[in-house]
């Protein structure tokens, strides 16, 4: 090949080069994805300050965008703590979006002396890409000391019950998505607390730069 010809393969080059550049619609996008659920977080405080935490059916954490995780249990036991049945929770992401569930039946639990039951507790969160997080949580057939209670359905409906802090229906936003508990029970002196049915979501976007052709 001659050195004109030569030349002009490199100016072909270049200007398909730039066309390629040019019809790129925007700068370059990646997703981050966070997604986990569970049906029970449980964390007991002993002597000394030293603490245990167990976690049923936990699914872990989102691979990426195309990850999903799944876990489940016939049965769940906490000892001295908890009793529950059906465990199941799950975690999807998805290039614009992120879904977790978590949910268990015939919940039995003592915490500081006090009976906590429910036939039915179940959280779901789900982010869309640029869209705040939206939460929702399902409990069926709760009683606290004995006593029926009927969640509102309300964020973050809170009951003070002596040494007990009990939470319906948490929500805790974040950057890009959010945090749903359906139940989250502690004892004011931080010595037990107790979330049933925990899902979480989010998904966010960081822009990256064009390559430069020099």
């Amino acid at each position: 090949m001659d050195s004109l010809t030569s030349h002009n393969w490199k100016l072909l080059m270049l200007a398909g080069a730039l066309v390629s550049l040019l019809a790129c619609p925007g700068p370059s996008e990646a997703q981050t994805v966070t997604g986990q659920a569970s049906a029970v977080q449980a964390t007991v405080l002993g002597v000394l300050g030293l603490g245990t935490t167990t976690a049923l059916s936990d699914t872990g954490t989102l691979g990426g965008t195309s990850d999903a995780r799944e876990a489940s249990l016939v049965t769940g036991t906490v000892p001295s703590l908890l009793t529950g049945e059906a465990l199941h929770a799950v975690t999807i992401g998805w290039p614009d979006q992120v879904a977790s569930e978590a949910s268990l039946g015939s919940l039995a639990m003592t915490v500081a002396g006090t009976g906590i039951s429910a036939d039915f507790v179940m959280a779901r969160a789900l982010s869309v890409l640029g869209s705040a997080g939206t939460g929702l949580t399902n409990i069926a057939g709760l009683t606290i000391g004995g006593v029926p209670v009927f969640p509102t359905g309300a964020p973050n409906q809170t009951l003070s019950l002596g040494v007990l802090s009990v939470v319906l229906n948490e929500q805790i936003l974040s950057a890009g998505g959010i945090i749903v508990n359906a139940l989250h029970v502690r004892t004011l002196d931080g010595l037990t607390d107790v979330v049933i049915g925990s899902a979480k979501a989010a998904i966010t976007s960081s822009t990256g730069s064009l390559p430069s052709l020099f």
